[in-house]
């Protein structure tokens, strides 16, 4: 069965971190239908003093960041020794779990053009130690297609395997097609499915998506997607739900307000990293 969109969002000019210019596409009014994608924050500037100012160092807990740069560079360290810097084409995947502390400085680029994607955690993982993976250019699988590329950045495509965390069994591709290519993607029937138009419009399901819009898609086991008439970069994730209750409080994410309290009340007190 062909998959097609039940949902669409169009991103909102907003600003985060240390005033951080950015796009914010998903957040708390779409959980329920992006389930288990929380935040989808998009970067895309050519003018540096939108986002130099970067994240200084701030607390996560509950959940994993992805964050992938299509071109530009960011720089990570965080409270459990990790420090490095992802450029063109790399991704952070950091699994917060019980509590982690870390900040992400953007570098001066010609073009910073990327994403944030926040993933839920399951309850049983929400506390979960805490984990830090960089995905070089090299390690992430760049599969050819007719009029284009498909980067493997997590999951699996076809016979192509990726990283895959250990929480969340997600699917994370980047497309890159040419004017009017076209591509079809097997989905897991049970998998959520969602999609981004990063840069350039696309017709997903035979349905025009402006840039910078997410949609999510109904049940089935295929999906069309196509360049309109200029390139894109179309981000594909998918996963199975959690239907989980959410309790969002900035940073921190947790199933119950009493949960959401009491980190809180450990970052207040000084013991929040486990």
């Amino acid at each position: 069965m062909e998959r097609k969109i039940t949902n669409k969002v169009t991103g909102h000019a907003t600003q985060d971190g240390a005033g951080v210019k950015l796009v914010r596409v998903l957040s708390r009014g779409t959980v329920k239908d992006y389930d288990p994608f929380l935040m989808l924050d998009s970067f895309d500037s050519k003018d540096p003093s939108d986002y130099i100012a970067g994240f200084p160092m701030h607390p996560h807990r509950g959940i994993e960041t992805i964050t992938y740069m299509s071109t530009g560079e960011v720089a990570h360290q965080d409270s459990i020794g990790n420090k490095g810097v992802i450029r063109d084409g790399e991704v952070q995947w950091m699994t917060g779990g019980s509590g982690i502390l870390h900040e992400e400085m953007p570098k001066p680029v010609p073009h910073m053009l990327g994403v944030q994607i926040w993933l839920n955690l399951p309850q049983k993982y929400k506390m979960t130690e805490p984990d830090y993976n960089a995905l070089t250019a090299k390690e992430i699988v760049d599969i050819p297609v007719e009029g284009g590329k498909l980067r493997l950045i997590s999951g699996k495509y076809g016979e192509y395997e990726g990283f895959q965390g250990k929480y969340v069994p997600a699917n994370f591709y980047s497309i890159q097609l040419d004017a009017n290519a076209g591509l079809s993607l097997d989905v897991p029937p049970s998998y959520n499915a969602i999609l981004f138009t990063l840069r350039g419009d696309a017709y997903i399901a035979g349905e025009l998506v402006e840039e910078k819009t997410a949609v999510t898609t109904s049940e089935g086991e295929t999906l069309t997607v196509k360049a309109a008439d200029k390139s894109i970069e179309l981000l594909f994730l998918s996963a199975p739900r959690l239907n989980e209750s959410v309790a969002w409080g900035g940073p921190i994410v947790m199933n119950t307000q009493d949960e959401l309290q009491q980190a809180f009340s450990e970052l207040r007190q000084g013991n929040f990293i486990k």
